[in-house]
């Protein structure tokens, strides 16, 4: 065993010196403690403004000006030759399909032209260049197609109807009635679009006096081009009647003075005035009780196709019951 001796003045200087040397391990390990947990907050930093800043990591492409304006054009190229291709189809569909095929058959006129969008993508790679197809997806031929399809309808609907062309017979003007004339007065029907028209008449079972078929047509070109044929039919048989053209002019006053079954106001035959065909069937004289069938038959030549129309109307007959 050594032993020191040692003043109070050695003792106490050693005593500092320890506790410096204590100090100083704390104060190493605090700044080393310090510089760890900086490190860490710097990387979670970078970390997050990584994650936040747009780019590969998340899937989007940087933007490039150019790249995008080069996409616009191609896009915009892509509308109009999508147009173009929807305008000539619909022109083939009108002036050449259509006027081969019969109104049967018209379901081929939609579905045709319709099912020509899968031509659209070797359209685009046949006709533009190569500069352009590389910015188009299956995205560009989805939209494309939709814009095929609505634009061959509007194209359908301007080149089916007036003025260029006509795919629908005249149709009733409004509503049509019976007339009967005694020779004296006029008494005519109510009027009714629908198809049956009854008449009570009284205990001697006929509609008395001349009986007449009043209508009028109506088209979205010229109804004075249509052929009408009308088939009277009942007990009697059927017999094919023709119009009487002079029958409104000479009866004008006297329709306009006539009454109705019910006292109301006269039908409207021709809501569209002088546009409206008028047509007048005599349907013979003293018509027995019973159901007398009428049938109207509209021919009219269209453009492509020879239009055609078909009315069945009922006139009932039917007696007077008396009580006693």
């Amino acid at each position: 065993m050594i032993r020191l001796n040692l003043d109070e003045s050695s003792i106490v200087a050693f005593i500092h010196c320890r506790l410096l040397a204590r100090d100083m391990v704390d104060l190493n390990t605090a700044m080393a403690a310090a510089a760890t947990e900086r490190r860490k907050r710097v990387e979670g930093e970078e970390k997050e403004k990584k994650i936040r800043r747009s780019g590969a990591d998340l899937g989007l492409e940087p933007f490039d000006p150019a790249k995008y304006a080069e996409k616009e054009k191609a896009d915009t190229v892509s509308m109009w030759l999508v147009i173009t291709f929807s305008v000539i189809v619909s022109l083939l569909m009108r002036y050449v399909l259509m006027g081969n095929t019969s109104p049967e058959k018209t379901d081929i006129l939609y579905l045709l032209p319709l099912t020509a969008m899968i031509l659209i993508p070797q359209v685009h790679r046949t006709i533009l260049p190569e500069k352009y197809v590389e910015h188009y997806t299956k995205g560009s031929w989805v939209k494309a197609g939709f814009l095929h399809t609505f634009t061959f309808l509007a194209m359908s609907f301007l080149l089916v109807n007036p003025p260029l062309g006509d795919i629908v017979a005249p149709q009733l003007s409004n509503e049509w009635s019976i007339v009967t004339d005694d020779g004296v007065e006029l008494l005519i029907d109510d009027g009714t679009k629908k198809s049956t028209i009854t008449w009570t008449v009284d205990s001697n079972g006929k509609l008395t006096g001349q009986v007449w078929l009043l209508f009028g047509l109506a088209d979205n070109v010229n109804s004075d081009g249509a052929e009408v044929l009308v088939t009277l039919s009942n007990n009697n048989g059927s017999r094919e009647l023709s119009a009487d053209n002079t029958f409104w002019d000479i009866n004008e006053q006297r329709l306009a003075n006539s009454t109705t079954t019910t006292n109301k106001t006269i039908p409207d035959f021709f809501p569209h005035g002088d546009k409206d065909q008028r047509f007048a069937i005599h349907l013979g004289e003293d018509l027995p009780e019973g159901k007398h069938s009428i049938t109207v038959k509209i021919t009219e030549q269209g453009d492509p196709w020879v239009n055609h129309r078909t009315y069945n109307w009922d006139l009932i007959v039917v007696k007077e019951i008396v009580q006693n």
